[in-house]
């Protein structure tokens, strides 16, 4: 099912649009705040997002943007009162991929989210992140924050290994085997320590990032 989050604080708009997108069989999640709506993110990414421009702790515009900085292909649409052509403008050049006045209808809602759906696809399968690391699967790129981090080939190949099993215990040889003897390169148990001491050290010692003593290692949400 097509997962939405919807960042808006007025319920009955909010509650109103859930009901209505989920009769056309999307999964809607409403976030009532910025910082919700961040918090969420960072542990799981939906295939669109629809925003509000005024929000109680800061602005949908700013949501965009660090959605934008995070997530460059992440559709938004934003649901908005503001009707003048320069906040549209502000809008869309602040990366939201489509715009619409409150009120609308509900019909005309459903045809943008196929639309923007359409041109993007389910792009949040090229995402993974945890706390406060992300991979961009299709650019092969590491970010903690928006600060890129470069990882050696071993180091990115366990990263992404943990991240696509997010929640899962890896062990020590089942790590062993599909980094290095996949690829014909036998090497002993303390090449994965050493990786694993490197990997922690450029993201900063994350506490996602856990250690399963005498077994493996796992990723798990903070």
């Amino acid at each position: 099912m097509t997962e939405i989050y919807y960042v808006e604080d007025d319920r009955d708009i909010a509650f109103g649009v859930k009901k209505y997108l989920e009769n056309k069989e999307f999964q809607v999640t409403i976030l009532e705040t910025v910082r919700a709506a961040k918090n969420v993110l960072d542990t799981k990414l939906p295939s669109l997002i629809l925003v509000d421009w005024n929000l109680p702790d800061g602005s949908g515009q700013d949501l965009c943007k660090w959605i934008r900085n995070r997530w460059s292909e992440l559709p938004v649409i934003f649901l908005t009162v503001k009707c003048d052509s320069r906040d549209m403008v502000a809008g869309l050049q602040g990366g939201a991929d489509d715009y619409l006045i409150k009120p609308f209808d509900l019909e005309v809602l459903y045809a943008r989210i196929c639309a923007v759906m359409r041109r993007f696809g389910k792009v949040h399968g090229n995402y993974l992140n945890c706390g406060k690391i992300s991979i961009d699967k299709n650019k092969l790129k590491v970010f903690w924050e928006e600060e890129e981090i470069i990882l050696s080939q071993a180091e990115y190949q366990l990263l992404l290994l943990l991240m696509e099993n997010k929640g899962k215990t890896l062990t020590r040889q089942r790590l062993l085997e599909l980094i290095w003897d996949v690829n014909g390169s036998y090497v002993n148990d303390n090449t994965l320590t050493v990786t694993m001491k490197r990997l922690r050290e450029k993201l900063y010692n994350p506490s996602c990032m856990k250690t399963v003593r005498s077994f493996g290692y796992r990723m798990e949400d903070e």
